[in-house]
């Protein structure tokens, strides 16, 4: 067991507008916490490497002293692009999205593995349509209303309110997350899986930072993909090691993939190139592939093997990943858990937390402790729960 001194770590977010600052904020925070709780000593510093955004940790853990250069890879500015729509476009991608996973039948086979997640895809669509039919109604009574007292006005007069009331639940939408979970819905249903162009090239650009992490003198290098990020960071680890960019005696590779939903895009038709990626990758021995994720998180495909379920698995030679469970009811206290179980955007990003209790998962001992992902789950064996049934109707891959 080799011991990591220095460690460099690229986080890629899921679909989120928000700035990258508050991840620092979230570890600086939740750090300090699962220290005081794990009796261990993690601290900030400022960026030190020429990242975008990022954050320096130094630790003592288990003994060890350790450095980790913690990095955020930022396509926020993409996704808030995408979501700078109008009501009425908004209204036509619920349509187009609602189509895509219905009539391919994706969403009955998503349905087969987790049904959270799949209720979660579906809460924008019925809560914007019950916006509009509120509207519709409220411009109704407001019609019958006006020509109670003034017959002579037309019974369309009380539509003028639909366009103020829309917009009304889109300015509230910080509450409800419609919009927001419309929008990032749609944005892969929109190419029915496959990546955008304007996406492939922000890949390209988190891959070559990657491949010169990898030519440093550091003990690990480890990527963490949270949510749709995973599904990025499969696709960018392929791309880095399919062409050869990653040396036989350069660092420790690991991957980390948090709370994912990659059968989201995985079950659509065109996503040919993450069904490859996919099978490329768990058969790869050059790198450790943990997934995490818990059945307490209704946003994520909980316990789904993100490579078998989506039918990518080889018939033989399938190394990762190994999937394990961050088993909230078991790692928070009765209290918190009561405190945070309805709270599904929390719950989310509970992996990136203080746990009450942790087990053998602990985001801070993995991204700034003195051991490799390997090494700290080697000989773990994965979760006697775990789904791997490929339920996937589209198993094509691009060559």
């Amino acid at each position: 067991m080799s011991t990591v001194q220095r460690r460099r770590v690229f986080y890629i977010p899921g679909y989120d507008p928000i700035h990258p600052r508050r991840y620092r904020e979230l570890y600086r925070k939740e750090g300090a916490a699962q220290a005081d709780i794990s009796d261990y000593s993690v601290a900030l510093e400022p960026k030190q490497t020429k990242g975008t955004y990022g954050w320096r940790v130094k630790s003592q853990i288990e003994g060890g002293d350790t450095t980790s250069d913690i990095e955020v890879l930022v396509w926020a500015d993409i996704v808030r692009g995408s979501m700078d729509l109008g009501i009425t476009k908004t209204y036509l991608l619920l349509a187009k999205t609602a189509w895509c996973y219905i009539g391919s039948g994706a969403l009955w086979r998503l349905m087969k593995l987790r049904k959270g997640p799949v209720i979660a895809a579906l809460y924008p669509v019925v809560f914007l349509l019950v916006q509009l039919i509120l509207s519709l109604l409220a411009a109704y009574g407001l019609a019958k209303l006006i020509t109670l007292f003034l017959p002579w006005w037309t019974g369309f007069a009380g539509l003028a309110i639909v366009p103020a009331l829309l917009n009304w639940f889109k300015r509230k939408d910080n509450k409800f997350f419609a919009y927001y979970l419309m929008h990032d819905y749609s944005y892969s249903a929109s190419t029915k899986g496959a990546n955008p162009p304007e996406l492939e090239a922000r890949m390209a650009e988190f891959t070559n930072i990657i491949a010169e992490a990898l030519s440093e003198d550091v003990d690990e290098v480890l990527v963490v993909g949270h949510s749709s990020g995973a599904h990025l960071a499969v696709s960018i680890l392929a791309d880095l090691i399919r062409d050869g960019r990653v040396p036989a005696k350069g660092p420790t590779l690991s991957f980390l993939s948090l709370g994912q939903v990659v059968p989201m895009v995985s079950f659509l038709p065109e996503a040919k190139r993450l069904r490859r990626d996919l099978n490329f990758l768990c058969q790869q021995t050059n790198l450790s592939w943990v997934d995490v994720t818990a059945p307490g998180d209704g946003c994520a495909f909980a316990l789904c093997d993100p490579v078998s379920v989506s039918g990518a698995a080889p018939s033989e030679g399938k190394q990762w990943p190994l999937v394990i469970s961050a088993a909230f009811t078991q790692t928070l206290s009765p209290e918190r858990w009561k405190e945070l179980r309805w709270k599904f955007f929390r719950l989310h990003f509970q992996y990136l937390c203080a746990f009450d209790a942790p087990g053998d998962y602990d985001y801070f001992k993995i991204t700034a402790g003195p051991q490799t992902l390997g090494d700290r789950f080697e000989g773990r064996v994965p979760s006697k729960s775990r789904i791997e049934a490929p339920v996937n109707k589209f198993t094509e891959m691009a060559p």
